[in-house]
């Protein structure tokens, strides 16, 4: 049974982070502790399922415009699920010489699960942004990621982005990467991207799926894995994406009946 969202916040100022915070009871009862919009994000609780909490990012303002910083903070409780929703995805404009920001940082308890199904970053002409996410795991800990950045919007050669990001599982690294996308003429070269503008994945950090084998996955160090895909357009890959993201959930679900 799912318990009652708790009471949103007043409304968000400018360098307020978007906050997610929830926890399993003594009783099975999963509780979204904290939903507190930012200044860019609203939380907002999705139709109720009994084994997990099912939470949307909503978009309450335009952006990512120059000066823009995104935050977000994300936890999860010992033994809790929660779904992270976008309906929408995320458009970084021209910044006109600016710079934006877009921060993460998940932290997920002993036996918490957190599946985050991630829309489009799009990085149009111009734009110059800076994007980390930072994940702290605890033991059996478990976080399932798709993301995907689209370098421009249509006809466009795209804008500048640096994309971190850094897990920790159990006290150790587990997925350390900087993604230096910040000069279109490096970028394109033969062996980077190349013609590509579009980059997708989906990443198992905590828990290494189970096959059939991919030819373009990654098995981390430790429990965790990253299937990454190339594209010069989204269809097709996002359709691969999203079947390769339903299996290793299918997969992660049925390890637990």
């Amino acid at each position: 049974m799912t318990g009652p969202p708790a009471p949103a916040a007043g409304p968000a100022e400018p360098d307020d982070p978007t906050v997610v915070a929830v926890e399993r009871d003594a009783s099975g009862r999963h509780l979204a502790r904290e939903l507190s919009p930012g200044a860019f994000l609203a939380p907002r609780p999705l139709l109720p399922c009994a084994d997990r909490l099912r939470i949307a990012l909503v978009g309450t303002r335009a952006g990512l415009l120059a000066g823009d910083d995104l935050r977000l903070h994300v936890s999860v409780g010992p033994g809790a699920r929660l779904e992270l929703v976008e309906p929408s995805g995320l458009v970084a404009y021209d910044h006109r010489g600016g710079r934006s920001a877009w921060r993460a940082r998940v932290d997920i308890a002993a036996g918490g699960r957190l599946d985050w199904d991630g829309k489009p970053f799009v990085v149009a002409h111009g734009a110059r942004v800076d994007r980390t996410m930072e994940v702290t795991l605890a033991p059996g800990a478990r976080m399932l990621w798709r993301d995907t950045l689209v370098l421009g919007r249509s006809g466009e050669r795209g804008g500048s982005v640096r994309a971190r990001t850094r897990a920790v599982y159990d006290g150790r690294e587990l997925l350390v990467e900087d993604l230096d996308l910040t000069d279109p003429d490096l970028r394109e070269l033969p062996g980077i991207l190349g013609p590509n503008r579009i980059i997708g994945s989906v990443t198992a950090l905590g828990a290494r799926p189970p096959g059939p084998p991919h030819p373009y996955r990654t098995d981390l160090a430790g429990p965790g894995a990253q299937v990454r895909l190339l594209d010069t357009e989204a269809p097709a890959m996002e359709a691969e994406l999203t079947a390769l993201h339903e299996h290793w959930r299918t997969e992660n679900e049925n390890e637990n009946e």
